[in-house]
């Protein structure tokens, strides 16, 4: 009989690719994937479970799905991912629903584990998560014209205020060779833009290689027929070389755009976080990257209310956002997580005044992006046509400044020849709807 199964993949982009893997697997033992998981004998959450909101989103599906179980649409919900990873010891004695709860280090066995549930075993399999593939075939989830590419597993930075070591192990590099591999299998398949994940790209390579080799890397990627664009995620400001900067600005395959979560620029701040620099070598790194790599988008994320963050410190900090005017910023109330050393640390904070500093953040934000789309007025972008927007009436895509799925879009209209999604076009910008600008096609 023919077995279907559904995924639900939660959180960042790095364990959607995990999911994908995980498709793959049990579609080579015959499984029929579904994207309705009400259709689907099992389902799988791959979760998240890195700051309480994460979590929260990851058990709130677990129990909308266990009520599809009770009403006989589907017979088993496995749980993968972070959140298993991080309360295997709680995980299926507080959520009932649960038929399997698996770590990272199970999921080369995901077909087993799912026909075991199916058969009515209850499975908890948590074996080492350094067992946690890093390479294989995958089901590609996201559109056919984009893609992400995981170069890495695991951090090795230990900041304070972060559980992913303890959840995914330390920093593993995957082989050059098999990265190159997947990527061009990747553009023949179709892909255009790749975007490059890991938890810390910029370290890449340091384990195997014994020196960071991402600028190595993408030189490489860069000699592939089909990519068009290459875009660089999650670099640690710590491990950005001259030589990495350098193969940016030369490089006309990656996109002028660089994604650094800096977390904070005060110095007493980022040591209790147990990161390095202040504002000064942060400012000093910023404006090297502005003056090499003309036209850069800069993305950064903060974090408000750290414990102990003193109103000054705060205030130093919007300063310098207000001072490196990034034209991509998120900032986020400080999440306090069991298990991590800053949940420990004095001067814990009201949730209040740690979101009321967020959102003095990206209030001034809003102001950035709006003089952003101002100067982008009569000026003329290549677009990632992505689709048709019926209610707006007019089509819609991304631009070099923009991110999938964290970013905004640009609008536009066209005439006779109508795009087609994964088409690379250019727009006229003439006006701007929020935070996203709008213009014509030419």
């Amino acid at each position: 009989m023919n077995k279907t199964v559904g995924i639900v993949s939660l959180g960042c982009a790095k364990n959607q690719v995990d999911a994908e893997m995980l498709l793959f697997t049990l579609r080579e033992r015959g499984f029929t994937i579904v994207n309705d998981t009400a259709e689907a004998d099992a389902v799988i959450v791959n979760t998240c479970g890195f700051i309480d909101s994460a979590k929260q989103e990851s058990i709130d599906e677990i129990i909308e799905l266990g009520e599809l179980k009770r009403a006989g649409k589907i017979k088993a919900i496995i749980v993968t991912g972070c959140l298993a990873e991080r309360y295997q010891n709680e995980i299926t004695q507080q959520l009932y629903e649960i038929d399997a709860a698996v770590g990272i280090g199970a999921n080369s066995n995901i077909a087993d584990i799912v026909e075991e549930a199916l058969c009515g075993k209850r499975t908890e399999s948590f074996p080492d998560k350094l067992l946690l593939p890093l390479e294989g075939g995958r089901v590609q989830s996201t559109p056919p014209y984009t893609a992400y590419l995981k170069i890495a597993e695991g951090c090795d930075h230990r900041c304070t205020f972060c559980a992913i070591p303890m959840i995914r192990g330390g920093f593993r590099s995957r082989r050059l060779e098999s990265i190159i591999e997947e990527a061009k299998q990747l553009a023949a398949n179709g892909v255009r833009e790749l975007n490059v994940i890991a938890q810390d790209t910029t370290r890449y390579g340091q384990d195997l290689y014994g020196e960071p080799s991402l600028a190595r890397l993408l030189e490489e990627l860069c000699k592939i027929d089909g990519l068009r664009w290459i875009r660089v995620l999650y670099c640690y400001p710590d491990s950005i070389t001259d030589e990495l900067i350098d193969v940016i600005a030369r490089e006309e395959k990656i996109v002028k755009y660089i994604d650094l979560p800096l977390q904070h620029c005060n110095s007493e701040i980022l040591k209790r976080m147990n990161r390095r620099g202040d504002r000064q070598s942060l400012t000093t790194l910023l404006n090297k990257i502005k003056d090499k790599i003309p036209g850069v988008i800069l993305r950064s994320t903060f974090i408000t209310g750290f414990p102990g963050e003193t109103e000054e410190q705060f205030e130093e900090l919007a300063q310098f956002a207000k001072d490196m005017n990034f034209q991509r910023l998120g900032c986020f109330a400080y999440s306090r997580e069991e298990g991590t050393p800053a949940a420990r640390l004095p001067g814990q904070l009201d949730d209040d005044i740690k979101q009321r500093r967020a959102d003095i953040i990206m209030e001034h934000q809003q102001n950035v992006m709006a003089n952003y789309c101002e100067a982008l007025l009569g000026t003329r972008l290549e677009v990632l046509v992505e689709g048709y927007d019926r209610l707006a009436e007019c089509w819609y895509g991304r631009s070099y400044a923009d991110a999938p799925e964290v970013d905004g879009c640009v609008f536009f209209t066209c005439g006779e020849n109508k795009p087609k999604a994964g088409d690379f076009v250019t727009v006229k910008i003439t006006d701007y709807l929020g935070c996203d600008p709008v213009g014509e096609m030419i």
